[in-house]
């Protein structure tokens, strides 16, 4: 079985972590069920947030009686000391826990530091004094601001999105995580559901001996394609080369990731899917997106303000007005050739 060590944590852990984003939308019993049969075979590494609704409470029901059995990390989104506090007291509650293995500042808009002003992470530290968290961690979605937080030397761990279409920088970003032995969570390692081939996605990954996947699970199909992984790990054949080389082609450079970090918008768009539905169409293929439902939400974009609130908030740089614009005329016009 594959493993990772997340640096100078000392954790050790397979190769496959558990995304708890997902769970937040399906009952607790069908939660508690999947965690379950995630550590049943054989996943410890469970990432959950402050901001994911009741994925705390869910993780928390699947490991009563367990904790000393799996790894948690979960997230503050806090910009306040007080709003620090809070978050740490609300997770403890309800993930059942007194520590929490790595809480992570989750995508920060800088990289907090002792002396910046803002008390964050001298808020951590007492955390840490106090026994009530073991490794303190930063998630971001911007490059800068993750390149720094391991050139700081202040943090345990770093989260940050890395699947095949990553960028040489990218790499780069998880090479020096390495060197300075630091933790290195990969979100995002399907890239919100755009890469469908799990043995490609986890063949890519295991290059990297530093590198955890925190994988996303939704379903108990899904969770089988990363078991299966872990019981087989695929190797990077010729032909899961060339998915990954097709894949490269199609998707790098100007495609929304689904990160949500634009949301909300002014207008009602649920921009993380509607601003890329044309590969969502075309690579998920799936009946759900030409429901009446989702056209409606399609529509929504003939009412983007141009107002600018998405374009100063994607970590990524986009044009978003742009990218909606050309989903809703490409979806239009799949949408007239498609039999309803």
């Amino acid at each position: 079985m594959d493993t990772v060590r997340l640096g100078r944590t000392g954790i050790t852990t397979n190769k496959n972590g558990f995304g708890a984003l997902p769970v937040q939308r399906v009952p607790m019993d069908e939660a508690v069920r999947i965690l379950r049969a995630a550590y049943d075979g054989g996943i410890t590494f469970f990432d959950t947030a402050r901001a994911y609704s009741d994925s705390e409470q869910k993780l928390g029901a699947a490991f009563k009686g367990m904790r000393d059995k799996v790894y948690i990390s979960t997230k503050t989104m806090a910009t306040t000391p007080e709003g620090f506090w809070k978050d740490l007291e609300a997770s403890l509650a309800a993930l059942g826990t007194g520590c929490i293995d790595i809480y992570q500042f989750h995508n920060p808009a800088f990289c907090p530091k002792p002396g910046d002003g803002s008390g964050l992470y001298e808020c951590m530290q007492k955390a840490k004094e106090q026994g009530r968290i073991r490794f303190i961690g930063i998630t971001n979605h911007r490059l800068a601001v993750a390149e720094e937080a391991v050139a700081s030397g202040l943090y345990d761990t770093l989260q940050f999105p890395f699947c095949y279409l990553a960028t040489e920088r990218d790499i780069a970003l998880a090479e020096s995580c390495q060197k300075a032995d630091m933790g290195f969570l990969a979100m995002k390692s399907l890239s919100g559901g755009l890469i469908t081939n799990a043995r490609a996605a986890y063949a890519f990954a295991a290059q990297y001996p530093g590198v955890l996947p925190i994988w996303g699970v939704q379903r108990m199909e899904e969770l089988e394609q990363f078991l299966a992984c872990q019981k087989d790990p695929p190797a990077l054949t010729p032909e899961l080369r060339a998915v990954i080389e097709q894949d490269r082609k199609e998707l790098m450079g100007e495609f929304c990731r689904g990160c949500g970090y634009c949301m909300p918008c002014p207008v009602g768009i649920e921009i993380n899917n509607a601003a890329r539905m044309s590969l969502m169409v075309r690579r998920s293929p799936s009946a759900q997106w030409f429901t009446p439902a989702w056209q409606e939400k399609m529509a929504k974009i003939d009412g983007c303000l141009h107002c600018g609130h998405c374009m100063s908030r994607c970590p990524y740089g986009l044009n978003t007005p742009e990218l909606l614009a050309k989903n809703r005329q490409d979806y239009k016009e799949i949408l007239a050739g498609k039999p309803m």
